[in-house]
């Protein structure tokens, strides 16, 4: 039990790690020509043509007019920015025929921007347009700025124009210090489910990076220090999305998949089947592309079926085979493997390269075969088998000659099996049902069919039985055999016959009728309880009388005793805090007669603290005026001694 619970994990791992080290996205070419033509866009700045022109080379494609673009980008004129200036000598770089004429001190403008102080943009813009305008720099000094630089400026963009400003610069250079920098910025990617790698800045400054990295890597030679898993997970993050709201998008995700197509280090490959991965006998062929992450032939890839496996019993039926090339397009003859009708999972490698990776594929195809029916007999057996049954033999695909008949007294019977058109095998399909339709009104009833423990199916009609089914409609049925399941070639719907029903006028079984789903309902009549007689007016009275009475009493106190009104003042505070208490009361008896709960709540919020501040300001003033009333009539030398001074 425990050796297998060993094999069961061990099998899940290689599982999960084949599907950790494959791309699960890649361009397809209709996603190629989508991606041309959002670089296509009409441009109106220097960026966009920049973008545009960029993003098209690495697609390996060239300007729809070139001339146009070289036009535009002269007609920038002068100018000091060292951003722009970059973007004229990119372009005019990328486009042969394109020479750009500058001013005699742009070299000076452009180096004066490299140095230790300036940003790192400025440092990438001022040594990508002095090397593609072909003017001499110091790659000494541009690597003290940019390292400078990226002390200040930790952030994935940063580090990515450094990279790309290193590409610039001399390979005798030391650049390993900016080289570096990859590997610290792989490890602050965010990873998503083990799938995607991607930075929080977004998908354009993930495809920069990337770009940026293996740009970096075939210049210096050297491989970079991205895991091939990490690489896989970044290309997932950079190919999901299929169209760009941006030209710079657009021209970064370019940008990258350029790179992951065309770098001497690694070569993520696509396994795709060409159309549907279902074989049979009369396309017994396998046919699948393998390609780049932009749908390009790898010239160099040999696909090879390492072993096919029977997805059920896990039985081996094939290994150790070559696909046959053409292109992008490998193919073999699934028949080699003589395999009977069913899944398979294939266990694929693409050989021919040290750089390509994802290139151990698992991938389940399948394996239909054509189907016929044999020994179709069709019988009318009598229920208390005082007769012989009547057996009809019907040829598959014929439909038999007369018209079959069972009434109150008789049942139809059918029996067949199934097989393999090509072994001759017994098989026992996922879907088999009888389908009986009439032939005056069309409504139709559907049976399963279930078979025996010798594979033969078998179905009984007693029209007694099924009487509510048909709704006691007697007439002439046609009757269908429908047979379908996923790994059959040739779905059945055989018409094989007739059959004439008919039910009795005796009382039977309840007739349930045909549910008509699309029509309307009766309408529903809610009746909702009847309100509880209220109590005569007298009742009513007196209990508003008892309610009011404790009122009554406080003014009956009142005028006995007396009201003491002398200190009642007529200050704000007063005169405020009196209308808040008025206020609450009145909010009571809204509440009784109207407001619900969350309204009361509301108004008493604002009523009651608007209330207690006019009542502690009250208060307070009541407080200092009896004090002062208390202290006038004390000694002198009481009031010194509470105000500190001497007495008079």
């Amino acid at each position: 039990m425990r050796t297998r619970l060993k094999g069961i994990l061990l099998i899940a791992v290689v599982v999960a790690v084949a599907n950790a080290l494959i791309p699960r996205h890649y361009f397809s070419p209709a996603d190629v020509e989508r991606l041309e033509a959002s670089l296509r866009r009409p441009y109106d700045s220097l960026e966009d043509a920049y973008h545009s022109t960029i993003g098209l080379k690495a697609l390996g494609k060239k300007p729809s007019d070139a001339k146009a673009l070289c036009n535009f980008v002269k007609s920038a004129g002068e100018t000091e920015d060292a951003q722009s200036l970059f973007y004229i000598a990119s372009v005019s770089a990328a486009l042969p025929e394109c020479k750009v004429t500058l001013g005699q001190d742009v070299q000076q403008r452009l180096l004066a921007g490299i140095h230790e102080s300036a940003p790192v943009s400025q440092v990438y813009h001022s040594v990508g347009a002095l090397s593609s305008l072909g003017l001499p720099l110091s790659s000494q000094q541009s690597i003290i700025a940019l390292t400078t630089g990226l002390a200040r400026e930790d952030n994935p963009i940063s580090t990515t124009e450094a990279l790309f400003a290193a590409c610039f610069l001399s390979q005798q250079a030391d650049l390993a210090r900016i080289a570096q920098e990859v590997e610290d910025l792989v490890a602050r990617a965010d990873d998503h489910g083990k799938v995607y790698l991607q930075f929080e800045e977004g998908v354009e400054a993930t495809a920069l990076f990337i770009a940026a990295a293996y740009e970096l890597a075939n210049h210096i030679g050297a491989d970079p220090p991205i895991k091939q898993d990490q690489l896989l997970q970044f290309a997932n993050a950079i190919l999901v999305r299929k169209s760009h709201s941006s030209l710079s998008e657009a021209s970064a995700v370019a940008r990258a998949a350029g790179a992951l197509s065309n770098n001497r280090f690694h070569v993520p490959v696509v396994v795709r089947s060409d159309g549907s991965a279902a074989m049979s006998r009369v396309r017994p062929s396998l046919r699948l592309r393998v390609t780049d992450v932009l749908s390009r032939p790898l010239p160099k890839a040999e696909l090879i079926l390492e072993r096919a496996r029977e997805a059920v019993s896990r039985k081996t039926v094939l290994s150790q085979v070559a696909f046959s090339a053409s292109g992008d397009m490998h193919e073999f003859d699934f028949l080699q493997a003589n395999p009977q009708r069913g899944y398979f999972d294939l266990s694929l490698v693409v050989e021919g390269d040290g750089s390509f990776i994802g290139k151990e594929v698992e991938m389940r195809v399948k394996f239909a075969t054509d189907v016929v029916v044999s020994n179709m007999e069709v019988s009318t057996v009598d229920k208390d088998q005082s007769m012989a049954a009547k057996i009809t033999q019907v040829p598959y695909p014929s439909k038999a000659s007369s018209t079959f008949m069972a009434d109150g007294h008789q049942k139809l019977a059918l029996s067949f099996k199934i097989i393999d058109k090509h072994s001759g095998d017994i098989l026992t399909p996922q879907q088999a049902f009888i389908r009986i339709q009439s032939q005056r009104s069309g409504q139709e009833v559907i049976f399963v069919a279930e078979p025996d423990p010798q594979l033969l199916y078998r179905f009984e009609l007693d029209p007694q039985e099924r009487r509510a089914q048909f709704g006691a409609a007697s007439g002439t049925y046609s009757v269908f055999l429908v047979v379908g399941d996923a790994t059959i070639d040739n779905p059945l719907h055989w018409h094989l016959g007739d059959v004439l029903l008919k039910f009795s006028e005796e009382d039977g079984p309840p007739i349930a009728k045909t549910e008509k789903l699309f029509t309307s309902k009766p309408e529903i009549e809610h009746m909702f309880r009847q309100p509880e007689k209220r109590p005569t007016r007298a009742v009513s009275n007196a209990f508003t009388f008892m309610v009011l009475c404790p009122l009554l009493l406080l003014f009956v106190l009142w005028f006995n005793l007396g009201v003491n009104l002398r200190n009642f003042t007529f200050a704000p505070s007063t005169i405020l805090f009196h209308l808040g208490l008025g206020s609450m009361l009145v909010l009571l008896y809204m509440f009784w007669s109207h407001l619900n709960m969350f309204d009361m709540l509301k108004y008493l919020t604002a009523v009651g603290g608007f209330t207690f501040l006019a009542g502690n300001r009250m208060l307070s003033q009541m407080a200092a005026k009896r004090i002062s009333s208390e202290h006038s009539g004390w000694p002198p030398k009481h009031k010194a001694a509470l105000t500190g001074g001497k007495p008079k």
